[in-house]
């Protein structure tokens, strides 16, 4: 059920992508279909009744019982990642509007549709 929600995560963040041409609202776009891969990934990784990793001298169980955390870096790593790429994004946004004085793509000359 997570996998299917962080999939519909997504494809709703693919559409707020393609379907402006507003600058602010693709970003939101970006951060939405990032959070939904960022589930996904964890989704991966948890094991219903998993323990964490750490290995102590009373514990003996079995490798399938552990957390993989794997997954958990990759989502911290991505969302620094994420991190960065909104700020770049915004202060594109910033700069295009100083420039045109709007965020709509098509209006700062990103189209030739005749």
């Amino acid at each position: 059920m997570i996998r299917l929600a962080s999939l519909l995560l997504i494809l709703i963040g693919l559409y707020g992508i393609f379907s402006t041409r507003n600058v602010i609202k693709i970003l939101v776009g970006v951060n939405i279909m990032e959070l939904g891969v960022n589930i996904f990934i964890i989704s991966v990784g948890f094991v219903s009744g998993g323990i964490a990793p750490i290995l102590t001298s009373g514990s003996f169980s079995s490798a399938l019982e552990f957390v993989d955390p794997l997954a958990q870096a990759l989502v911290l790593t991505s969302i620094v990642i994420g991190l960065g790429i909104t700020a770049l994004g915004l202060v594109f946004a910033r700069k295009i509007h100083s420039k045109y004085g709007t965020y709509d793509l098509n209006a700062a000359g990103g189209s030739k549709d005749d």
